[in-house]
């Protein structure tokens, strides 16, 4: 019974730590995956104001899907990467400061806590706490000095999610025109998809507030208008070069 139990825990710490680990890059999917059914509907409402046939929009839609899906994931693994190598170098600078000039940091110290309201031996009790401890010190003068903090998020991770987001979420637009192509549909093939992918937005609008902790039908709106805006557009300028080119 006990190894039943021991079991149950293992495998419950394992799912709690999975749960954990997605939620730290819940932003990365959402974002990745908004950006991805946006731009791609997008692509296909211009290739059908356009009159463009099933299969160039396929092609079209995949080329999108794949190019911007990658070049956003880049994107975001270098921002990352940019950010923790900018941490890294400000923090050895203090560590340096800490050790050469240690009078001079512990005065920074002070100052920062002197504007928080401390004062007299209150004050140097903290400061002295503080500067006891090498690491602690200059986490302090990360956060309160430099106003900087450390992420434990993998950049290569960061670009990864929004790479398989971009692509999962992007793929939605194109699910029909390929079922099309496939094996032919009988209903209204751009019409079906704007709905498909309507439920798509309100999903990803769903995810949206667990990041940005917002009433769940304001996320659903802005991304539903976001993606009817950027559609309509498409749309519009895909229709309007096709009549100036053909005609």
């Amino acid at each position: 019974m006990n190894q039943v139990h021991d079991e149950n825990k293992i495998h419950g710490g394992n799912s709690g730590r999975f749960i954990n680990r997605f939620q730290d890059y819940l932003g990365e999917f959402v974002y990745g995956g908004i950006d991805g059914s946006v731009t791609t509907f997008a692509v296909v409402a211009g290739a059908v104001g356009a009159s463009l046939d099933s299969s160039i929009i396929i092609i079209l839609g995949f080329a999108n899907l794949f190019a911007d899906g990658f070049s956003m994931s880049v994107g975001s693994y270098l921002s990352a990467k940019s950010e923790r190598d900018n941490f890294k170098k400000h923090q050895k600078i203090e560590y340096w400061e800490v050790e050469n000039i240690p009078e001079a940091e512990k005065e920074e110290v002070r100052e920062i806590y002197r504007q928080k309201g401390f004062e007299g031996d209150l004050l140097e009790q903290v400061v002295n706490v503080i500067t006891s401890d090498k690491d602690r010190w200059v986490d302090v003068m990360m956060k309160d000095e430099l106003y900087m903090m450390e992420t434990n998020k993998s950049p290569f991770a960061m670009g990864a999610v929004t790479f398989v987001s971009f692509i999962l979420v992007g793929l939605i637009p194109l699910v029909l025109y390929v079922w099309d192509y496939l094996f032919g549909f009988a209903g209204n093939l751009f019409v079906s998809t704007c709905f498909l992918t309507s439920l798509g937005f309100i999903v990803i609008g769903i995810l949206k507030t667990y990041v940005t902790e917002t009433s769940t039908i304001k996320g659903i709106l802005e991304t539903l208008i976001l993606g009817a805006i950027a559609a309509a557009v498409a749309y519009y300028v895909g229709d309007i070069l096709e009549g100036i080119i053909t005609g």
